[in-house]
């Protein structure tokens, strides 16, 4: 049960801020999750909304490696809610289960090809110390150039976010999703 009473709608927030809620259910279908909390301040879910349409749509980041950097913060994070909407998306993305299993497990990503492998160790690093190796910074930073090592932090570090939210105020997953292990 969440701390707060959940917004899940029009009626939940004043008339004067329909429009964001509208925006909401635009991306998403409906209100749920990290942002049944921000709706409570519906000037900060207008801000951060437009990061989740950037980073599906106009991510120079693919979507699969994309998520694997996204499932990597959010394990980290162990924020239940995110991590199993987040593995659904990550399947529809493409990416496969074992990674998806590894990332659940805190495995080892030695096993994993470079990129994944790489992406895996510097969102981790980020996640655990706030810093990255030098090696495996300039690894990803080679393949892929500046904007694409930005973009990846910046993703990983915005679910990392919406990870804080979910866990401070409790918002539980959903029953279907995926879970993390107990």
């Amino acid at each position: 049960m969440p701390r707060v009473a959940p917004i899940t709608g029009k009626a939940d927030v004043p008339a004067e801020h329909h429009a964001v809620v509208d925006a909401v259910v635009g991306v998403f279908g409906n209100v749920r999750g990290p942002f049944s909390m921000l709706l409570h301040s519906p000037k900060l879910a207008e801000r951060i909304l437009p990061l989740v349409t950037f980073f599906r749509d106009d991510s120079v980041v693919a979507a699969p490696l994309r998520s694997v950097a996204i499932l990597a913060a959010v394990r980290e994070r162990e924020a239940a809610y995110v991590w199993a909407a987040q593995v659904a998306a990550a399947r529809r993305n493409g990416l496969k289960d074992e990674v998806i299993d590894l990332l659940r497990a805190k495995g080892d990503p030695a096993r994993l090809g470079a990129d994944e492998r790489d992406i895996v160790t510097y969102v981790r690093q980020l996640m655990r110390t706030n810093r990255a190796d030098q090696a495996v910074f300039d690894a990803l930073l080679q393949r892929h150039g500046v904007q694409w090592l930005l973009e990846l932090t910046a993703a990983a570090n915005y679910f990392a976010m919406l990870s804080g939210v979910v866990n401070a105020f409790e918002v539980a997953a959903p029953p279907d999703g995926d879970r993390l292990p107990a």
